[in-house]
């Protein structure tokens, strides 16, 4: 099985990527990538630059990406109660190469900042919007206070309680019976 793993945000240093990464690596003897949005910048999505670009290289090259996954971890960061703007717009230019960019994958949906909130707000966004996207939600998980609750030096949650919430979440991704050939 392979899982694409990445952050919704394009910080060079970002703490959803780590997050994101650490989940992914909880399914075991799943083969996992971790993406990088800053891999997939572009102009600013309108129409007139549809037009004018058609479906740029990097929407393609991501949307590719998302295909080749059996499974998805994605980790959402919050910029004023919302999806940041990188991918946001990496999210509109990836709809427009296909309706439903993530066909039938099963998602596990995260979303961790520096504060007690745990980037929540955009977490329910992603969870009610995603399906709507072709994305079948197995599981989401918001991680609060992350400098508090992840051991940097080893790349882990080191809160035992939601190191094992986020070990459940992770085994849910493919529930039982699963098979790839779902997603095809």
């Amino acid at each position: 099985m392979k899982i694409i793993a990445f952050a919704a945000s394009n910080n060079k240093h970002s703490i959803n990527r780590q997050l994101a990464a650490y989940a992914a690596g909880l399914v075991e003897g799943a083969e996992i990538e971790v993406l990088d949005l800053n891999d997939y910048e572009m102009p600013i999505y309108s129409e007139q630059r549809e037009e004018q670009y058609w479906q740029p290289a990097p929407a393609r090259e991501f949307h590719a990406r998302l295909r080749e996954a059996d499974g998805i971890v994605v980790s959402f960061a919050e910029h004023n109660g919302t999806y940041t703007a990188a991918w946001k717009n990496l999210f509109d230019w990836i709809s427009r190469v296909d309706r439903k960019p993530f066909k039938d994958k099963p998602m596990l949906l995260l979303s961790t900042s520096p504060g007690s909130g745990g980037a929540s707000s955009v977490l329910e966004q992603a969870v009610h919007h995603i399906p709507h996207f072709g994305g079948l939600v197995q599981a989401s998980l918001s991680v609060p206070d992350f400098e508090d609750n992840f051991d940097k030096e080893r790349q882990q949650v080191s809160k035992w309680h939601l190191r094992e919430r986020l070990k459940e979440a992770a085994q849910r991704l493919f529930p039982p019976g699963w098979n790839s050939r779902w997603a095809q």
